[in-house]
């Protein structure tokens, strides 16, 4: 195999990234859909705006380069959005959910904010002032909209998620166990009573013979 020149690497993390942000753009309506908490849906709203924003800049920085921009698809971020996705399924909309929406949102944050940062070292060695310009805008709004994420989380969503019941039926051993007992009880109280009734019909079949 022959070896790549670094521009074609740098073409590569370009694409990775280009991949990214578009199935980013297909995942964050599911997620503002399933949230609910307020400042959550309205922060993946924002940054659904913003998203679609970096995928046109990506497109700049192609056409700038006289590249094509598809060709590489980001295996990284579709097991990111699967596993998020999964995740979201164990549990009822709620602050829980929220929860696991925003850890969920700030791994894919993480995972681009290095691969910008990245791209954008390898644009200033390879002096592509516009990539430079415009990859930096989108790792700016990146770290600004894990940030932002922190803080919704650390407001409100983590405290009510550990304060929220589970719901009726999920993970309900305890109730399982005690409509058992209380059946059981039942049970037993009927058999002891069972044996009450018999014992006081053979007292007066005995009364009846003498």
């Amino acid at each position: 195999m022959a070896s790549k020149t670094f521009h074609e690497l740098f073409l590569d993390e370009l694409r990775d990234l280009y991949s990214a942000e578009r199935q980013i753009t297909k995942a964050l309506p599911k997620l503002i859909k399933a949230a609910s908490n307020t400042d959550l849906g309205q922060a993946l709203t924002s940054h659904l705006d913003e998203t679609r924003a970096q995928v046109d800049r990506l497109e700049r920085i192609f056409d700038s380069l006289g590249e094509p921009p598809k060709g590489k698809k980001c295996r990284g971020m579709e097991g990111l959005l699967e596993e998020g996705g999964e995740h979201m399924k164990e549990v009822p909309r709620g602050s829980r959910r929220d929860a696991l929406i925003i850890a969920g949102a700030q791994r894919v944050e993480h995972y681009e904010i290095s691969a910008y940062g990245t791209a954008r070292a390898w644009a200033e060695q390879m002096k592509h002032d516009l990539a430079v310009s415009l990859l930096g805008q989108t790792l700016d709004e990146e770290a600004a909209a894990d940030e932002k994420l922190t803080k919704i989380a650390l407001g409100r969503v983590l405290g009510d998620g550990v304060n929220e019941k589970a719901e009726k039926g999920g993970g309900g051993g305890d109730g399982k166990k005690s409509a058992a007992k209380k059946k059981a009880t039942g049970k037993r109280s009927g058999e002891r009573g069972g044996k009450r009734g018999k014992k006081s019909r053979k007292k007066k079949s005995g009364k009846k013979a003498r």
